[in-house]
């Protein structure tokens, strides 16, 4: 089978039928002379894009019979890029066939070079509808691992089958990573995936609650132990009796309270506060953090012996940057998420939202990307989300931290465009660059952009 981009054209003038289908060998061209042989080859072979006459038989020299195959072509295959052409009334056909749908329009006599770029921005565009089509398929239905995260990137996979491997062993798990990259996401997949998945799977952030607060939610106290203690209440520890117990910024632990934490994980067995009874609890500890612990333990912040009780295991989680492909599908998936939950209609991603997306840092990660869905989704006007729904516009310059990444960022864009206006083709991308073509062909390879050629 052919591996060459379908093109259909329609049209009835053998002469200009030889003329394009000789113009387009890189394509596999198909041809139809009247509306019925339009619809079959259609049918047959559904082609991305369309070239169609508007002045077809039995109405040569009107449009009625091109009108009539572009609204069923479009009412089909609604996803066809359809090219119309006519000397019969242009101005006017041309606003007609763009309010019923088509991609473009172009004027006869037909010029076979600006026609060749018509159909070449339509594959471009078809192109990446059907890529958007594709991520946000896989962001409602598939691509998802361990604990529901959507990825599809061999970094994040390689975790959560780490994750999943460790699971059924009975060790303490250590999940190093940024904040928002789905740590606590891993210890409720870790969690599920364990023998323990029938009971409790219990989390506390240790640098949300005040220092002088967080033994007692940890470790529980009995009646009376300080003041407003009515009643003897159970801590985070003993509610995970059987289960799991995920600590959260574990590096927020103050020293005093790491000791009697280390006791904990050395004895199994814990005090409240106020009490003097020991109580034997089995549970698992999951614990994460953003900081760097072995700074800590050389500057005495954090105990030596507690860390390697808590990292029996330790699992290092890449930050959304360093998933390449995954901010643009989680983007789709929470495009998808956030337009059912408020009630609106979005038609996809613009392309220049998902490169915007795609060179973005990301230095919140997924919290960060999922706040600016959320926003854009409520906020956004047309049916497609942009990079300024995102405000991602000009957003390299603000996330630079260097000259040299800001340099980076501003060839990226620079780059990006000029192929887009160029239609793919790198002789007329580095003119416009003011480059050589060798010296473009480097820096695509450089910045990962290969695919824009």
């Amino acid at each position: 089978m052919s591996e060459k981009p379908k093109l259909l054209v329609v049209e009835d003038d053998a002469g200009l039928q030889r003329q394009l289908k000789w113009s387009y060998e890189d394509q596999e061209v198909i041809l139809a002379g009247d509306r019925e042989a339009a619809l079959e080859a259609l049918r047959t072979h559904q082609p991305a894009v369309v070239t169609l006459d508007l002045g077809l038989p039995p109405d040569p020299d009107g449009v009625s019979e091109g009108f009539a195959t572009l609204e069923i072509i479009l009412a089909t295959r609604p996803n066809t890029k359809v090219i119309v052409a006519s000397g019969h009334g242009a101005r006017e056909s041309a606003r007609r066939a763009i309010a019923m749908g088509a991609f473009d329009f172009y004027h006869k006599p037909v010029d076979i070079d600006e026609l060749g770029l018509i159909v070449r921005r339509a594959y471009h565009v078809a192109e990446l509808e059907a890529e958007n089509r594709r991520l946000a398929e896989a962001g409602n239905t598939g691509d998802r691992v361990l604990g529901g995260i959507v990825t599809a990137a061999p970094e994040m996979i390689k975790v959560a089958r780490m994750v999943e491997r460790v699971a059924t062993a009975n060790v303490s798990v250590m999940l190093l990573g940024a904040s928002g990259t789905g740590k606590e996401l891993l210890a409720k997949g870790l969690h599920n995936a364990s023998a323990r998945a029938g009971e409790a799977f219990v989390a506390i952030n240790c640098a949300a609650i005040p220092e002088n607060l967080l033994e007692s939610e940890l470790f529980g106290y009995e009646k009376g132990a300080f003041t407003g203690a009515v009643k003897t209440q159970p801590g985070k520890i003993e509610m995970a009796e059987g289960g799991t117990l995920f600590l959260d910024e574990v590096g927020d632990i103050p020293l005093p309270l790491q000791v009697k934490l280390l006791r904990f994980l050395q004895e199994r067995v814990i005090e409240r506060v106020g009490g003097r009874k020991t109580i034997p609890v089995d549970v698992r500890i999951v614990c994460a953090t953003h900081q760097d612990l072995d700074a800590m333990i050389a500057e005495g912040r954090f105990r030596e012996d507690l860390f390697y009780r808590l990292a029996e295991i330790v699992v290092r989680i890449p930050g959304l940057k360093e998933r390449p492909g995954d901010a643009v599908l989680l983007a789709q998936y929470f495009l998808t998420r956030f337009a059912r939950e408020n009630g609106r209609d979005f038609k996809g991603l613009t392309p220049d939202a998902i490169a915007a997306i795609s060179d973005w840092p990301w230095p919140g990660n997924v919290r960060e990307l999922e706040n600016r869905m959320k926003r854009a989704v409520i906020m956004a006007e047309g049916s497609r989300l942009t990079a300024a729904d995102l405000d991602l516009v000009n957003s390299s310059d603000e996330a630079a931290l260097t000259l040299k990444v800001a340099r980076e960022n501003a060839d990226r864009q620079a780059i990006r465009r000029a192929m887009l206006r160029a239609d793919g083709n790198v002789s007329t991308a580095a003119k416009f660059l003011g480059v050589s073509r060798p010296t473009l062909y480097d820096l695509l390879k450089q910045y990962g952009l290969e695919n824009a050629a």
